[in-house]
């Protein structure tokens, strides 16, 4: 029977024989890109198996070795646990509505061929896989990243003739290898502490995790200095604030719309995972006394917080769909910090309550990277939908697609709403966990009052900045460039684009409602990943009490139950409906709406989006973020 780490293997190598063949079948842009989603969706089969298998009964005894050569440091081994399935199981959930959009997206780049991109697709996925699973902290680690690098900037740059995205492409290749210094460095300063009989595997994980009790009590420093390494290249790889701003919007917007979808949902996940991984799973329980999980903790959320107000800020003054979305991945990662620093800081109090809560906060940064994944894959495959309609990401130029797309624009609203934390979509379960653990966990660390406070109101701003967005792009009056599309074409995107829109907007509505999948998952994810600090966090995991219930924890308070809310939802929308109808008023539907007097239907006459929230603009000016000049 395959073992999960075979199963990764096996997607690897598909990955780069299906690189192959796409390449030699890149003269026709329709059978590459077939062939290139054939090899997507077989890999997304074994390693959806090779995840469930793990989720379900328990991971592997020992790594798996590919390749060894024990005089050198070097040994290929890869290990799947229950925290790299859940990552693991999201680039493959991911990679098939991108590259099944993308068969016919391709297509409206008359000037760029097939050959490159399907192959840099291919192996951008199986880099992935390689880096959620090897256990080599240094070499093959290097590899690993690269595979997922050198082909992502390769597309990044498709558009090689326009220098925008060259630019933008080579500023992301400095921000990714930077990244990739600072981690392999950090594990080199760790593996001085390898004891003598793992010389053969000197870099891997869990030679370093054994290590790491004696540097923490000969060198304290170095530790400190490797952590702060760790930090920084994982959080470069998330777009943690400062560096984010640096190279996330340009890349995003550079990209094709579903290599920004892939790059957005799970290369900035391999950030995340990088940093819970070190933090919580590399030091061993025996070294907690030695080790400040408790500043690093603090450090984190603090970090997170900032991340997420000032990318989310900034997300509000955009005028462009791509860019826009591109902020707000930065705002949306900060959420994922927070939720871990929450963790980080209440884990090591011993106390039982405050060890839930520190779950319950991890459970929200790694369930919301799950519904990141979703609803901002989504919106980036709707930005390129529009794109696709309008050959425009302007804002300002758009106006009524609802009338056009209706698919698409019904999707990006589900989309809206998941990412702004309305409640029965996924965005607000997450949110709602990171919460509760921060303001409950205040009374052990009073920042977390502070964090939980600018993190609701981030979610308060992130459906003003959404408002926007849907609205001036399918709500307002039809725009000029818009009336000029539709005269030309129809609009709304084939089927072959609109599967993994409807899709991705279903899960988004799945885990909405029933939160409790994701929780049974997240529970199973920890109790087999119990290296470090994992059985800590497996033992003092809340419990669910019901498929259709919230989660419930702490003294048995539930701390959200969505059927509740359905059932109070349905009743407010019922006596609303028996109003409105009680004073027998005549709808109007053939009246045209009243514009103060104008009767031309000019753009000047529209709101756009230059002229939402000047005020709020204005006031934070300071944070930075200017929004691009329009075409």
């Amino acid at each position: 029977m395959m073992s999960p780490e075979q199963a990764v293997v096996y997607s690897i190598v598909i990955c780069i024989g299906g690189a192959v063949a796409t390449l030699l079948l890149s003269k026709s842009k329709s059978l590459a890109g077939w062939v290139s989603f054939l090899a997507v969706s077989a890999t997304a089969v074994l390693i959806l198996q090779a995840a469930a298998g793990v989720l379900t009964g328990g991971a592997s005894a020992h790594p798996y070795t590919l390749w060894a050569m024990p005089n050198t440091g070097w040994e290929l081994r890869f290990y799947v646990d229950g925290l790299s399935s859940i990552f693991l199981g999201l680039v493959a959930v991911m990679a098939v509505p991108a590259a099944l959009y993308s068969i016919n997206y391709v297509k409206r780049y008359s000037e760029y061929g097939a050959g490159r991109y399907y192959p840099h697709l291919l192996l951008f996925i199986g880099g992935m896989y390689g880096l959620l699973s090897t256990t080599d902290t240094m070499w093959y680690f290097f590899i690993f990243w690269q595979l997922m690098t050198l082909p992502s900037f390769a597309l990044v740059r498709y558009e090689h003739k326009n220098p925008a995205c060259v630019r933008a492409a080579y500023k992301y290749l400095i921000f990714m290898e930077v990244a990739c210094a600072a981690v392999m460095i950090g594990a080199g300063l760790l593996a001085v502490g390898t004891p003598a009989e793992g010389a053969g595997l000197k870099y891997d994980f869990d030679a370093i995790s054994a290590g790491l009790p004696a540097i923490l009590a000969s060198s304290p420093g170095t530790v400190t200095a490797a952590f702060t390494l760790f930090l920084l290249g994982f959080g470069i790889k998330m777009g943690m604030w400062p560096f984010g701003q640096l190279w996330v919007p340009e890349t995003y917007t550079s990209a094709p719309s579903p290599v920004s979808s892939l790059i957005s949902s799970v290369l900035s996940k391999s950030g995340v995972y990088g940093l819970m991984r070190c933090f919580l799973w590399l030091v061993p329980v025996s070294a907690q006394d030695q080790f400040p999980m408790g500043k690093w903790g603090m450090i984190i959320a603090i970090l997170g917080t900032v991340t997420l107000f000032t990318g989310t800020m900034q997300a509000l003054k955009q005028e462009q769909t791509k860019r826009l979305l591109a902020f707000h991945s930065i705002g949306q990662l900060g959420y994922i910090m927070l939720g871990t620093g929450v963790c980080l800081a209440l884990l090591p109090s011993g106390d039982p309550k405050l060890a839930t809560l520190a779950v319950i906060g991890l459970c929200g940064a790694i369930f919301h990277s799950v519904n990141h994944a979703l609803f901002k894959g989504l919106l980036f495959l709707n930005a390129g939908s529009i794109e696709m309609a309008t050959g425009s990401q302007e804002l300002n130029h758009l106006g009524g697609l609802m009338k056009y797309m209706p698919l698409t624009a019904v999707t990006t609203l589900i989309a809206s709403f998941s990412i702004s934390g309305v409640p029965l979509f996924n965005g607000f379960v997450s949110k709602w966990s990171i919460y509760v653990a921060a303001i409950q966990g205040s009374s052990a660390a009073g920042y977390l009052a502070i964090c939980a406070l600018f993190a609701i109101m981030t979610s308060a701003i992130t459906l003003a900045s959404f408002i926007k967005f849907f609205g001036v792009s399918f709500l307002s009056r039809q725009s000029t460039l818009v009336i000029e599309s539709a005269a030309r074409k129809k609009l709304e995107v084939d089927g072959l684009m609109q599967i993994p829109q409807v899709f991705l907007a279903a899960c988004c509505i799945l885990l909405g409602v029933v939160p409790a999948i994701a929780y049974t998952v997240m529970n199973q994810a920890l109790n087999t990943s119990r290296q470090g600090f994992g059985a800590v966090l497996a033992d003092a995991a809340p419990m669910m009490s019901g498929p259709w219930a919230g989660l419930d924890a702490v003294n048995g308070t539930a701390l959200f139950a969505p059927m509740a809310l359905i059932i109070v939802m349905a009743l407010v929308f019922l006596v609303t409906y028996i109003i409105s109808k009680l004073g027998g008023a005549a709808r109007r539907t053939a009246a045209p709406p009243w514009l103060c007097g104008y009767v031309l239907e000019a753009d000047c006459y529209r709101y756009s989006a230059h002229n939402f929230y000047g005020e709020i603009k204005r006031y934070f000016k300071w944070i930075g973020g200017a929004p691009k000049k329009h075409e």
